[in-house]
Order: C-alpha cells, then sequence, then structure tokens
C-alpha cells in the first residue's frame, strides 16, 4: 500500500524539484558500524548473520519516514512498508537477486529468508524485481571498504535505497563492519541519513 505525497505543500518541495533535475541525483556516505552485540545473537540463534543485518536494516527503514519514499512517473509516494531486494551468492562464485519481504515478527522473516535464499541458489537466472518499493541491499565481506559507488543504468528511473555491507573486523574484542548508504537526494538529506544510520545501529545493539 502507498499514499501519494502533496508535493505541493511538502516542506521539502523545492529540494525536489532542485535535485529531481539531476542526471545523477544519488549521493553515498560510508561509515563503520558496531555489531559486536548482533553478531553474538545471531551465533546463539544459528541464524545468517548477514539476514539479521538485513532484517535489522528493514526494521530501521520502517521508521525512517524519507527512506519509505519513491518517485512513480513525476509524484512522489509513501509506502507502508519497504522491503529487501538483495544479492545472494552462489557455491559457483556468481549471485541472483532475491527478494526478502520485511515482517515484524523475525521468525516469519528469517524463515520465509531462508527459503528465497535456497531459491536463489539453486537458480542460475539474473532475475531482478522491478517493484521500487524496496531498498536494495548487497555484501562484499571480503572487503573492509572505506568508498563504494554502484553501477548505475541511467537510462532507467531509479529513486529506490542502495546498503551494501562489507568486511568485518574484529578490534579489542569489538566487531565492526562498513556500510555504505546511497539515496536519492530529491528524497533523502543528510539528515535523514544520519537519523537511519543512528536507528539502525540502536536496533543492531538490541536483540529481536
Amino acid at each position: 500500500m502507498r499514499q501519494k505525497l502533496d508535493l505541493e505543500n511538502w516542506v521539502r518541495k523545492e529540494h525536489f524539484n532542485f535535485f529531481s533535475k539531476f542526471e545523477e541525483p544519488f549521493y553515498g556516505v560510508c561509515v563503520n558500524i558496531d555489531c559486536t552485540a548482533a553478531y553474538k545473537f545471531a551465533k546463539e540463534k544459528g541464524v545468517s548473520f548477514f539476514l539479521y543485518t538485513l532484517y535489522k536494516a528493514l526494521a530501521a527503514a520502517q521508521v525512517t519516514e524519507p527512506f519509505k519514499l519513491r518517485i512513480d512517473g513525476d509524484e512522489v509516494f509513501i509506502y507502508d512498508q519497504i522491503n529487501a531486494g538483495s544479492t545472494i551468492g552462489r557455491s559457483n562464485g556468481t549471485f541472483g537477486f532475491g527478494y526478502i519481504a520485511y515482517n515484524p515478527s523475525f521468525d516469519e522473516y528469517i524463515a520465509a529468508a531462508n527459503e528465497e535464499v535456497q531459491q536463489v541458489q539453486n537458480s542460475t537466472n539474473l532475475l531482478r524485481e522491478t517493484r521500487i518499493d524496496l531498498i536494495r541491499f548487497s555484501s562484499l565481506p571480503w572487503i573492509d571498504f572505506t568508498s563504494i559507488s554502484h553501477a548505475r543504468m541511467f537510462s532507467g528511473k531509479d529513486s529506490c535505497p542502495s546498503i551494501s555491507f562489507g568486511k568485518m573486523t574484529v578490534s579489542n574484542g569489538k566487531r565492526s563492519m562498513p556500510m555504505s548508504v546511497h539515496v536519492h537526494h530529491a528524497l533523502v538529506d543528510g539528515l535523514h541519513i544520519g537519523q537511519y544510520i543512528d536507528c539502525f545501529q540502536e536496533l543492531m545493539n538490541k536483540g529481536v
């Protein structure tokens, strides 16, 4: 479900009109996330750390309104729920794209997510969801990156955020990993990215 935003009375109307004209309206930041508690919880529960992290990232999106905004044509819509479109690695070194829906119930979420992972790993296609009520996720567990860019198809309009997670490292007993967040500037400002990251970190520090 979604609702159309009243652009004329939106406090960011001028910002939207300004940045929506850019050939490249996306920008991004990279931060380090403390994942000590989240990693411990995932291991104790015997669940995928990546899928657990994805769950927390989606939970943060549900309460950070700008991350629920999408451009469709010349209009902006706010979605009731944001889901995940994610790369999923395969045993042959390639990857596929999976669609993982958010569910407030972690048990229901992880069951559906594990099923989707299995289906993608047992397939050979490279089909990606065209729906826009999602965030595009990827994982680079081999790289402790400090910067990242994304392949873009400029002929196609896109306003979905992209979030990538990097290699986990351990220092003085604490685990951390890099995270990049790329967003469409017509919808999301730096303030909002900061709010999203703070919310995500807070959720990563808690159990389910």
